[in-house]
């Protein structure tokens, strides 16, 4: 029988010329990331189980980005306890403020992670960087220690669902409405502890920020990651960024795959998440009537140079409707000077929106944009589980760039090929 991509990966990772579906294995490990609350964590089971160096110091990745620049006296002491065991153990892929972005924009940026990766993080969505073609899956922060000094990790081998895409999205569509689709089709659970296999010829016209922000949301689908082939646009993408030599896998003709599903992308619409998961999928157009507080741009799902470039040409020249409040925030600090360079910034600023330093603040309610009881946010964010972005009582929407930023404008939901 043969193997899927994950499959294939996970094999030579561990040594062995086959593995299916079920079997356990114990697997090499080419990044082990963590971010500012994860890791002081780690480090706590890293001390406790007597550890005293890492495997490998140019293969831990410790980005600070939930709450950097600090918002409080207990995240001041987490980003310490991060700083010391990086310089103790003279970490190669440390970043700190002033060189810090949203990790899942950062490293596949910085050329960290590349194509045939074995990767994991104490991060849920690790899983983004199956867009480079790796297998990279989140884990706990006890994973995450043993990982840092052993360079290995335990995995049960993830059986598979295909999705076939086919044509090309519309106008005002992303990948965000593409996976949105699909959780809103398959459930919350729909693929849980499954491999998201995405391949045909629709594959093609996604571009590397539609295919990181798909792979970044199969968690939220209950997989175990999320993957694509490779292909010119993901070697272009890794032309002169990578540290590595990519490595590239293909799926056997006879793979096995639970299910096949088959999406037509020029069928996408701009969809919407509703409260209070998300597979309570929408069209945009159909909720045209719902009044927002405010509008979150960024996060690791949509942070990129094409989200902030999407918003921009919508915001250009306009205001932010009254009583709304519009937080942007770029992915890295790359992306933030571009879009400081090319006018961006002043433009969200003429319109009423403010810009950050990259941090995940508001996605999971931290500080940069809490809502108070009865307030509901429209944001290009991951999840809107009750209380995710501040109140019990909030409402959180999940949405594109560009549905987010035509909402901004008029003060409801709005599709953005109807604004």
């Amino acid at each position: 029988m043969g193997m899927t991509m994950t499959q294939k990966i996970l094999a030579a990772h561990a040594g062995l010329e086959s593995v299916n579906a079920g079997q356990l294995i114990n697997a090499k490990l080419d990044i082990v990331l963590g971010n500012d609350i994860t890791t002081p964590v780690a480090i706590n089971e890293f001390k406790k189980s007597g550890f005293d160096s890492v495997f490998n110091k140019d293969k831990i990745a410790i980005v600070l980005d939930h709450f950097v620049p600090n918002k409080d006296i207990k995240a001041a002491e987490q980003s310490k306890q991060c700083r010391e065991f990086a310089n103790l153990h003279s970490v190669s892929h440390f970043y700190d403020v002033g060189k810090m972005g949203i990790e899942h924009a950062l490293l596949p940026e910085q050329g960290v992670v590349t194509a045939g990766d074995c990767i994991i993080g104490a991060d849920s969505h690790t899983c983004t960087y199956g867009a480079l073609g790796a297998f990279s899956t989140g884990v706990g922060s006890t994973d995450m220690a043993a990982g840092m000094a052993t360079g290995m990790a335990w995995f049960k081998v993830p059986s598979a669902i295909k999705f076939v895409l086919k044509g090309k999205l519309s106008p005002m569509c992303s990948g965000k409405d593409v996976i949105l689709t699909v959780i809103g089709m398959i459930g919350v659970d729909g693929a849980l502890y499954r491999s998201m296999e995405f391949t045909g010829e629709g594959v093609a016209s996604l571009s590397m920020d539609d295919r990181l922000c798909i792979c970044n949301m199969a968690i939220e689908a209950g997989a175990k990651n999320g993957i694509f082939p490779v292909d010119h646009i993901t070697m272009k993408y890794m032309e002169s960024r990578c540290e590595r030599t990519p490595v590239i896998y293909e799926a056997d003709e006879d793979a096995e795959y639970e299910r096949v599903i088959e999406i037509d992308l020029s069928k996408i619409v701009p969809t919407v998440a509703c409260p209070h998961l998300p597979e309570n999928t929408r069209p945009a157009s159909e909720l045209k009537n719902i009044k927002i507080d405010q509008v979150g741009i960024g996060s690791c799902t949509n942070g990129r140079m094409e989200d902030m470039e999407t918003a921009y040409n919508i915001l250009k020249g306009k205001k932010i409707a009254d009583n709304v409040r519009c937080i942007i925030i770029p992915g890295t600090m790359q992306i933030l000077r571009e879009c400081v360079e090319r006018g961006y910034v002043t433009a969200f600023i003429d319109a009423g929106a403010v810009v950050s330093t990259p941090t995940c603040g508001p996605c999971l309610g931290g500080y940069m944009g809490i809502l108070a009881a009865g307030e509901r946010c429209i944001a290009t964010t991951n999840r809107n589980f009750v209380g995710r972005m501040g109140h019990v009582e909030s409402e959180v929407y999940l949405a594109s760039p560009a549905t987010a930023a035509a909402s901004a404008v008029t003060g409801y939901i709005t599709d953005p090929t109807e604004a």
